[in-house]
This record gives C-alpha cells, sequence and structure tokens, in this order.
C-alpha cells in the first residue's frame, strides 16, 4: 500500500515546477530524440558511447517527469497553512535538535531551491516526527544512520515568501 502525502507550493514555485514539466514533455523529449537518432545513425550501438550517454539522458528525464507528475498532482498551492503552531507543510518550524537550534521549512525542496533556509520533507525523518506537534513539544526520531535525536520545538509559524 502506497501512501500519498501533500506537498505545499507556493504559487511562483508552482508554475516554475509546471513550465520544467511542459519544457521536458514538449521539446526535451523532441531534442533527446534527435540525439538518440543521431547517435543511431553512427553505426554500430553496442560500442556507440553517444548513443548510450543520450539514452541515458533520456532515462534521468524520463524520471524527473515522472517525479514533476507526482508532485505536481499531489501539491497544495498557494498560501501557507494557518498560523494555528501545529507543524504542517508549509510552516517554518524552529527547534532544537540533538542541542544545537535550527530553523526550517517544512515542505518540498522543489519548492524552494532560491531560499535561504533549509527544507526539509515532511516525509523524512525529522519531518514525519514533526508533523501534528506544536511548541513545547519534544520528539525523538531515528536519523538514516540509526542513531536517536532528540527535538525540542521553540517556534511554528506559516512561511511568508
Amino acid at each position: 500500500m502506497t501512501q500519498t502525502s501533500t506537498t505545499w507550493l507556493t504559487q511562483d514555485a508552482y508554475n516554475r515546477l509546471k513550465a520544467e514539466l511542459e519544457h521536458l514533455t514538449g521539446p526535451g523529449r523532441t531534442e533527446i530524440a534527435e540525439k538518440i537518432d543521431a547517435a543511431r545513425q553512427e553505426g554500430d550501438l553496442k560500442e556507440n558511447g553517444g548513443y548510450h550517454a543520450a539514452r541515458e539522458e533520456q532515462a534521468k528525464q524520463e524520471a524527473r517527469i515522472l517525479q514533476l507528475t507526482q508532485l505536481l498532482r499531489d501539491a497544495h498551492v498557494g498560501e501557507a497553512p494557518p498560523d494555528d503552531g501545529i507543524i504542517e507543510s508549509g510552516m517554518v518550524v524552529t527547534a532544537t535538535i540533538a542541542g544545537k537550534k535550527r530553523t526550517f521549512l517544512l515542505g518540498s525542496r522543489e519548492g524552494a531551491p532560491e531560499l535561504d533556509i533549509d527544507v526539509y520533507s515532511e516525509s523524512s525523518p525529522l519531518g514525519a516526527a514533526l508533523v501534528g506537534k506544536t511548541v513545547g513539544d519534544t520528539v525523538t526520531y531515528e536519523a538514516p544512520n540509526g542513531a536517536s535525536i532528540e527535538v525540542k520545538v521553540s517556534k511554528v509559524k506559516p512561511f511568508k515568501s
């Protein structure tokens, strides 16, 4: 059973990602097909580095198309969540993590590449541990390396671009 999560995106981020998807599924696919065709015409495909490189590029492009399609399909676009103090996607969280005070946005890295703030996905170990928590809550989550890390929430506010 798979679980889909809604990702919060600003309208600007949604528009940027949608434009990237439109390019990849239109002119991007045409460009890569032309590269493959040109390399194919060079001869023996077994030893044709250009052909194999173009096919690899095509595979990466198709994976990105799939990723963007899913992200945009499941995205919540628009205003940040309400200022109710509950941690969810679209909130800026200040917390003490393993003894260090950190501030980050809970959301999609795709939606915030131009921001000067760390971004954690709500499906990351840290994000999943914090969703639904409020100021004053302390949680422990398991990091990818297996360590248990304590997090104390000190501030929660909606993201403002």
